[in-house]
């Protein structure tokens, strides 16, 4: 069932951004009278699994779900139909339309892409709000989960106060992905301020290690459930809440390393929150310092009863969250071009962690949520415009270039040119493809 939720949000995140992406194409041709012989959701190669014609455009869905296309009669694409392009050009083709009508028409797309992740975030931040901690409330720091941020200098504990300079004043998840990507940090550390500088290959190391976070707050120890062999069941419950072990004040998961290292092969006291009160039970670790039990959860209510965080969230009317989701779209495309440009920086080992359709569909939860399904897709819809926008020939963005370069200087590239162009951003796009989705079967077949 989980397999068929997380398939099921990624086909229909596709979709959207595919359809809506070549409709971005399909229009303006269509106002600019040229000629859409096909509109395809997935490639149709060999065989489509739907297709109908309506009037001179074919409609389908083909069964390759790697894209789509709209097929544009007398222009040089991805279908290298040279049999029509040698033939005399016709009025309704697209190689016969002024530059500036060929240029709205291959800037559609992204064009498209990008309105539609900024429409998302502002009916996300009308209909949800914005949700936060506010960093004063992360009063005994945060939870480091990686140990090349350790090595880097950023220890369990410290208070994050800005990043890159820029103060922190809500803790948002975001705030994982500004570390990964900063130069400094600065913390305060037992009162003390430090700032952090963050090595340049950093990124690499952090793929390398297998991590899958960087930082976190910093939760109780909840007892979720018990490992068959677990010694423990007896004395605990699910939902106990760990109060203190041995004497030893115990808040937080993250303490838990040190004293199970002391206590390995012993029976100790230990105080738990049960029903709201506190009650004394005797606990065993094993004499590899286990203690069988699962980690549990808290909701967010049950963390600020406790007195561990207070959650905040800010409502926005319809008008107000125009410019909020706006502000929103604007940094989400400024983090995914700070991304992009590290991953094309060999040296920062930030391309280990680029990824294909596998590492795509991870990203979506095994349960449904419409919140994090319509966060997903804006920001997919964000990397889509962006890398149809790269100068590659086959992409849009290699279109636009050609075109640029014909208005400025008046003269048009021949087709043969733009073929052979054409086959050489196709060779380009099918080894960053394989680049990519590769990337995703090392992962699986060497469990990272």
């Amino acid at each position: 069932m989980e397999i068929a939720i997380k398939l099921s949000q990624f086909l229909l995140s596709l979709s959207i951004l595919i359809i809506l992406h070549e409709l971005g194409h399909f229009i303006p041709a269509k106002l600019f009278k040229t000629r859409v012989e096909k509109f395809y959701l997935f490639f149709d190669i060999k065989y489509s699994l739907l297709k109908k014609k309506i009037g001179e455009t074919e409609y389908g869905i083909g069964w390759l779900p790697l894209g789509g296309y709209v097929k544009i009669s007398g222009m040089i694409d991805e279908s290298m139909d040279t049999e029509q392009m040698a033939q005399e050009p016709q009025p309704w083709e697209f190689r016969s339309k002024p530059a500036w009508q060929r240029l709205i028409i291959m800037l559609g797309g992204v064009t498209v892409n990008f309105i539609l992740a900024f429409i998302i975030y502002i009916g996300m931040t009308f209909f949800y709000g914005e949700k936060y901690i506010p960093n004063s409330e992360v009063k005994d720091g945060v939870w480091v989960n990686s140990k090349e941020l350790e090595h880097a200098g950023i220890k369990t504990g410290d208070k994050l106060i800005a990043i890159d300079g820029k103060a922190i004043t809500k803790f948002v998840p975001s705030v994982n992905m500004d570390v990964l990507t900063a130069k400094t940090v600065q913390v305060n550390r037992n009162g003390e301020d430090k700032t952090i500088a963050i090595p340049h290959n950093f990124i690499g190391k952090f793929i390398d290690a297998d991590k899958k976070g960087l930082i976190s707050l910093r939760l109780p120890f909840v007892v979720g459930g018990f490992e068959s062999t677990s010694p423990n069941q007896e004395q605990l419950k699910a939902k106990d809440i760990f109060v203190s072990i041995d004497g030893q004040p115990f808040r937080y998961y993250d303490q838990l390393a040190p004293i199970a290292a002391a206590n390995k092969g012993k029976k100790v006291k230990a105080v738990v929150l049960r029903d709201e009160k506190e009650t004394t039970v005797l606990v065993s670790f094993s004499n590899a310092g286990k203690l069988g039990i699962k980690p549990g959860t808290l909701n967010e209510a049950s963390l600020e009863k406790l007195g561990y965080y207070k959650f905040s969230t800010e409502t926005f009317g319809f008008f107000e969250s125009i410019p909020v989701g706006i502000d929103k779209g604007f940094t989400q495309l400024g983090n995914y071009w700070k991304q992009l440009k590290l991953i094309f920086n060999p040296s920062t080992g930030a391309y280990k962690g680029v990824g294909g359709f596998a590492a795509i569909y991870n990203v979506f939860p095994d349960s449904w949520s419409w919140e994090v399904f319509w966060s997903i897709t804006a920001l997919l819809s964000i990397m889509l415009g962006v890398m149809n926008l790269l100068p590659i020939p086959a992409l849009d963005g290699g279109h636009v270039i050609f075109l640029l370069y014909e208005m400025i200087s008046g003269r048009k590239p021949s087709d043969k040119f733009l073929e052979k162009a054409q086959l050489v951003g196709f060779v380009l796009l099918i080894s960053l493809l394989l680049f990519a989705n590769g990337n995703d079967i090392y992962k699986a077949i060497v469990g990272k």
